[in-house]
């Protein structure tokens, strides 16, 4: 069932137009990457999915209650939003600052400090802000957005300043929201982190969706070469030369003993089926996928 829709949305701003037509279903729990240049204009979709922003022209209903309308007020307090930059006040501590923000959204006084816990600032629950560094913000920001339990999270570049292991714990999170029937609609500019992790995505450029779908659907459209790394026994390198030189479809380079060879997607089990030929002359395959970058990059460029 779809949570949300947009049909036809444009949003200008004089002469420029910040989003240009954009149709668009997302499923009720499901993870949902928005991915695209900066200006591409994810950030105005967010503020017209929010209320914030209205439309020039279209429709967007969350919920099966239109944005603009009476009604979206209820909707919207089940939205928790992480802005790309969030303000926050330097003179409050961690925890003055999510009363503070609980007591906008109308959210109970009592879930600020589990919340604190929840995203590891509970030591830090007492410190000014103003001592905070830019990962702990980020993470009181996210607590933020997690005020009143919402069933529908927006995340704009929400693991900004996080370290590693700060990455790992935030979608540790998502998953067990989304395990809990959350909705989370996320952008990010770190593609690799987002490519194992998000149902479906959409690539946005100059204000329209250029490409919807999973990763693997959109790497199939674009049929990027993949890569495979083979290690070779002593003396085998003219024997793949030779069972590949028949092949038309991928390129070869070997060097002691490890083949690098690229091929088209659509192509991959047919090579594959060479090597098996080979027997024990492979020692061992090792293969890569085109990532999420590839398949933007590969998007992107056509269009440039």
């Amino acid at each position: 069932m779809s949570l949300i829709e947009l049909r036809g949305v444009h949003k200008r701003y004089g002469d420029v137009a910040a989003v240009a037509g954009v149709d668009l279903e997302i499923a009720e729990g499901e993870m949902f990457g928005l991915i695209g240049h900066n200006g591409a204009g994810k950030s105005t979709l967010f503020k017209m999915l929010l209320g914030l922003v209205s439309p020039s022209a279209g429709e967007i209903c969350i919920g099966g209650q239109a944005v603009r309308g009476e009604a979206f007020r209820q909707v919207r307090r089940g939205i928790g939003y992480l802005p790309e930059s969030l303000a926050l006040y330097d003179n409050l501590s961690g925890l003055e600052t999510l009363q503070f923000f609980a007591r906008l959204k109308g959210a109970d006084l009592a879930g600020c400090q589990p919340l604190l816990n929840r995203v590891g600032l509970a030591p830090a629950a007492a410190k000014r802000v103003r001592d905070y560094s830019k990962g702990m913000r980020q993470r009181l920001g996210f607590a933020q957005a997690l005020l009143g339990s919402p069933r529908l999270l927006f995340l704009d570049e929400p693991t900004n300043g996080l370290d590693p292991q700060g990455i790992l714990e935030f979608y540790r999170m998502l998953h067990e929201l989304r395990s809990g029937g959350v909705t989370v609609v996320i952008t990010s500019h770190i593609l690799a982190e987002i490519q194992q992790r998000v149902d479906r995505l959409a690539l946005m450029r100059n204000g329209r969706i250029q490409a919807l779908g999973t990763v693997q659907a959109l790497r199939a459209v674009r049929d990027l070469p993949l890569t495979l790394r083979i290690v070779l026994r002593a003396g085998a390198a003219e024997t793949l030369r030779a069972a590949l030189s028949a092949q038309d479809f991928c390129d070869v380079e070997i060097k002691d003993g490890i083949a690098h060879v690229h091929c088209l997607h659509s192509r991959k089990m047919v090579l594959l089926g060479v090597l098996a030929g080979l027997g024990a002359q492979v020692e061992d395959v090792e293969m890569r996928e085109p990532s999420l970058e590839d398949v933007f990059l590969g998007y992107t460029d056509e269009t440039s």
